[in-house]
């Protein structure tokens, strides 16, 4: 298991950000502390957020920005392995055709296949994701379905199974799905119990299950497996994941994609 000192820069951004975010008001000495780095690393890391408008920089410290803690959290998102992410988000729709049905979740990686469907016509696209959803609000060519659920709001979707039944109509071609993490044998995992919850049955509903990860989800496992290995179909991902990993995946079936 690893420590603090071990994750890695976008992780441990994330984790000061949800930190100001909580208590309202953190120290350089204090943070410096908890995540066994240097002061000076922690400036750093405070300086960034502040730079992308998500804190305030304070004599020693921090505080929170004006935001609602779900732009928050969506902005981290969107700005960790972001070359990686718009390169996977091409390829991925790079293999949907018109006229298909397919499932996006509401990570910021199937964030970017959406960014990369404008111009494709008679698409549907399922979607717990509310920023997703909006992305599509004005594409001609794309209608949107979203299943009920209750609002998750630091990853702006709806989680809960109810809304599932009325998935059962549609003929799902392709389903894209983000993870914290892809190994084996866990297959893919979330660290939000609520969200696998959401993906697991969805697997189930997709006659092609693709991953979409970037390269830093190699080798990680999350609090809750939402696809076995034998039920993934192909992994979409960028020219840096691990070539070991990478090989043990391909052995265990699954097509991966490098980009």
């Amino acid at each position: 298991m690893g420590t603090l000192r071990d994750l890695y820069l976008e992780e441990r951004r994330e984790r000061i950000l949800e930190q100001v975010v909580r208590a309202g008001r953190v120290s350089v000495a204090g943070l410096s502390q908890q995540f066994g780095v240097s002061e000076v690393t922690i400036r750093a890391d405070l300086q960034s957020l502040s730079d992308h408008d998500l804190i305030v920089r304070t004599h020693g410290g921090a505080v929170p920005a004006n935001h609602r803690l779900y732009d928050i959290s969506l902005a981290i998102r969107r700005q960790r392995q972001v070359a990686q992410k718009s390169q996977v988000g091409k390829a991925g729709a790079g293999v949907v055709s018109n006229g298909d049905a397919i499932f996006l979740d509401s990570s910021s990686t199937a964030l970017a296949i959406a960014q990369h469907l404008q111009t494709h016509r008679d698409l549907t696209i399922i979607t717990n994701g509310l920023v997703i959803a909006n992305e599509m609000l004005d594409v001609a060519g794309v209608t949107v379905v979203m299943p009920g659920g209750t609002l998750r709001r630091d990853t702006a979707s709806l989680v809960g199974t109810d809304g599932l039944e009325m998935l059962k109509q549609f003929n799902i071609q392709k389903g894209f799905f983000g993870a914290h993490g892809i190994n084996l044998p866990e297959g893919l995992t979330d660290v939000s119990h609520a969200e696998a919850e959401v993906k697991r049955p969805l697997v189930s509903m997709c006659r092609q299950v693709i991953a979409i990860l970037d390269a830093t989800k190699w080798g990680r496992v999350g609090l809750a497996s939402f696809a076995n290995p034998e039920e993934i179909d192909c992994a979409i991902t960028d020219k840096h994941a691990p070539a070991e990993m990478v090989e043990r995946v391909r052995s265990a079936g699954v097509e991966v994609i490098l980009v």
